[in-house]
């Protein structure tokens, strides 16, 4: 059982005593402890993505965060070097990631490895939620796209690194956040573009966020043998610009769902919680929901009234495998891109 599980049982809003991402890191005693480890954030630069950074800069690690504005970047780096929390004289260093688009992901990636040839944890943060319909600057439907294509392009890129970072005493991690709103559908595998069928940005939504949580047990299944491991990650209810395509009406939550609202740095402790805990050492292929292994989903309740337990095809073993190997051949049909 999670040590903060009777904190969880009983919340009270943003700002309770439900944990935050820099109280895990105390929590779990690292502090200044992970010296020359190397980390890895997409989407860094605001929300729970500059929270998750902001914790692990007082461990001590090397810190990587990607931001579509380098600008934006920087000024998180600032942020995070006087915010509050313990700190650390690790670097921070900026990379221009834009996960719409193959070639900004291809050039992320290569800058990084120009630089380092290995990663300890790597935390695909960023995303878009309910966008209008569109495409990638590749034709990919935007969400599919983003959420989970240009993060599966970034981690076959960095894969031989977080291999090569792997020792007995501190495994690779790759953390994936998904949502509780993968359970507005599935994996459409006969129309993952919305050709053949009306857009839905909740489908679509859905869609990839259950592909994060593919891409999370594929990991596990293909390379916890070898010492990395793969999460995935439903941070909660939480204020952030992530909702800003959505209508005002839908917005308005029941009462329980006001309790369950965490602030931003309340819902990046599960991210902090599977990337670094002790817990999860050597480990994956599960989904985390307030810093513990979430349940199934309730079958009565409709997925948007409640952020409670993972859809039932969560873990269909051959639609996750079915999905690698039609990400493989999507991001491989950009000719100027390598053969994975």
């Amino acid at each position: 059982m999670s040590r903060y599980a009777a904190i969880f049982a009983n919340p009270q809003g943003p700002g309770d005593t439900r944990p935050t991402a820099l109280q895990i890191v105390e929590d779990e005693g690292v502090v200044g402890k992970l010296l020359g480890k190397t980390a890895l954030i997409t989407g860094a630069n605001q929300g729970i993505g500059l929270e998750t950074a902001r914790a692990l800069h007082a461990t001590g690690i090397t810190l990587y965060i990607t931001a579509r504005d380098t600008t934006k970047g920087n000024q998180a780096v600032e942020s995070i070097k006087g915010g509050p929390g313990p700190k650390s004289d690790a670097p921070i260093h900026v990379l221009e990631l834009q996960l719409d688009s193959f070639e900004s992901v291809q050039n992320a990636a290569n800058a990084f490895l120009s630089d380092t040839s290995k990663v300890n944890i790597l935390i695909l943060n960023a995303g878009v939620m309910a966008t209008p319909e569109g495409r990638t600057k590749d034709g990919f439907e935007t969400q599919f796209g983003t959420n989970h294509l240009g993060h599966f392009l970034l981690l076959q890129m960095l894969t031989p690194a977080l291999l090569a970072a792997c020792t007995p005493e501190f495994q690779s991690r790759v953390v994936l956040l998904s949502s509780a709103g993968h359970r507005a559908g599935g994996v459409r595998f006969h129309d993952l573009n919305f050709e053949k069928e009306a857009y839905d940005p909740w489908l679509a939504y859905g869609q990839s966020k259950t592909a994060n949580i593919y891409l999370a047990n594929e990991v596990e299944r293909r390379y916890g043998g070898q010492g990395l491991h793969g999460l995935s990650v439903h941070p909660g209810l939480i204020p952030t610009n992530l909702g800003s395509h959505l209508p005002a009406e839908s917005l308005k939550f029941t009462e329980e769902m006001m309790k369950d609202l965490k602030s931003i740095p309340q819902g990046a402790a599960t991210t902090i919680v599977a990337a670094i805990s002790k817990e999860w050492e050597g480990r994956g292929g599960k989904y985390l929901r307030d810093c513990t292994e979430d349940s199934p989903e309730d079958p009565g309740v409709h997925w948007s009234l409640s952020d409670r337990g993972y859809a039932s095809w969560a873990f269909n073993e051959s639609a996750a495998v079915e999905l690698w190997e039609t990400s493989l051949n999507l991001i491989s049909s950009q000719q100027h891109y390598h053969k994975f």
